[in-house]
């Protein structure tokens, strides 16, 4: 009673074959999880479920599912729906003998009506599979060895609500934690049985389909979105004792890869400005950018340059931040108005 069950879910049809263990295999990359298929919500869409006539859940079965839906909310990081229960609604939620589940799912998922509404399936605690009945932790008194945790197959159900799709482990399973979207589910006691949030491949999937909630919100991990840094000074030519305003602006690259999150505004970041001698291969970093409290992703300063100097922004990108860093083109102010003994040309105000 330890091991894998198959869940099961459908996307633009209702009647996709279920995955069975023997399609699941080694593979050979990591990375978001697949997309499911179907049409996207609105960014940020409220969707309203309810219980479907003559299938209402149990009261612990119901608690269990509006946690699921509370977990998808908390950790979406991303613009995706906002799941909740309201009385009237068109999404359905049955619990009982599905119509569409295959014979060895324990819960499914149709989202073939999106974005309008949805359709969830939970079989019902002591179904007879062929490897025994089926029990829920949350049900009275079965909170033992072998049990599934409602909460975390409601969750890993609103997943594909969302539009992800089963994700492919890797082979030793080393990646477990990465996603709640396992073709198959685990049972109590097992490392891992339970999740109550997305993993870092399941948000990065969100961010790639519906963006991030915050231009200052962090990457998911499980991303590798390259960037792209500006830098402007104006004016580009002054004379000595006069101030250049230094302006950067840090981006995703734009292109169909990144998705959503093409040409996205990255805000709250650790910019530099650094300068060179004509000529030189060093840079000096001069000061750190202060991010613009009005335009998302620009970055600026104000500087008196005493001599001429090449000019840089530079963004490293942090730990567990899924961008990478980037540097600007090069640009040159000119100084002038100072010459001969005594000129400060090597020393910044």
């Amino acid at each position: 009673m330890n091991g894998h069950r198959i869940w099961r879910a459908s996307g633009i049809l209702a009647g996709a074959l279920a995955i069975s263990l023997t399609a699941h295999g080694a593979i050979l990359a990591h990375g978001p999880d697949p997309l499911l298929g179907g049409t996207l919500w609105g960014q940020d869409q409220s969707v309203a479920y309810t219980w479907r006539t003559g299938q209402v859940p149990p009261t612990w079965m119901q608690a269990a599912i509006d946690a699921g839906a509370s977990d998808s909310n908390a950790s979406r990081a991303a613009r995706a729906a906002v799941l909740m229960r309201v009385a009237g609604a068109t999404s359905l939620i049955a619990y009982g003998e599905p119509s569409s589940c295959g014979a060895a799912g324990i819960a499914c998922a149709d989202r073939s009506g999106a974005p309008k509404s949805f359709r969830m399936w939970v079989r019902a605690q002591g179904y007879m599979f062929d490897w025994g009945a089926l029990r829920w932790c949350q049900a009275p008194g079965s909170n033992t060895n072998g049990c599934y945790d409602a909460e975390s197959v409601a969750l890993h159900e609103f997943g594909h609500v969302q539009v992800l799709g089963h994700h492919e482990d890797l082979a030793d399973e080393s990646d477990w934690a990465d996603t709640v979207m396992h073709t198959v589910a685990r049972a109590k006691p097992k490392a891992g049985y339970a999740p109550r949030a997305y993993g870092r491949c399941d948000t990065a999937r969100l961010q790639l389909e519906y963006d991030r909630r915050t231009t200052d919100a962090l990457f998911s991990s499980c991303l590798s979105i390259p960037t792209t840094l500006t830098l402007s000074a104006s004016p580009s030519a002054i004379g000595v004792g006069e101030s250049v305003s230094f302006t950067a602006s840090l981006r995703t690259a734009a292109g169909t890869a990144q998705r959503a999150l093409s040409n996205d505004p990255i805000s709250g970041r650790l910019v530099v400005l650094q300068r060179r001698t004509s000529g030189s291969m060093a840079w000096v970093t001069v000061l750190t950018m202060t991010p613009s409290p009005s335009s998302d992703g620009t970055y600026g300063t104000t500087w008196s340059p005493t001599a001429t100097y090449e000019w840089q922004a530079v963004f490293a990108a942090p730990a567990g931040d899924g961008i990478t860093g980037s540097s600007s083109s090069v640009i040159t102010v000119t100084v002038s108005g100072c010459s001969g003994l005594g000129c400060p040309q090597s020393v910044d105000r």
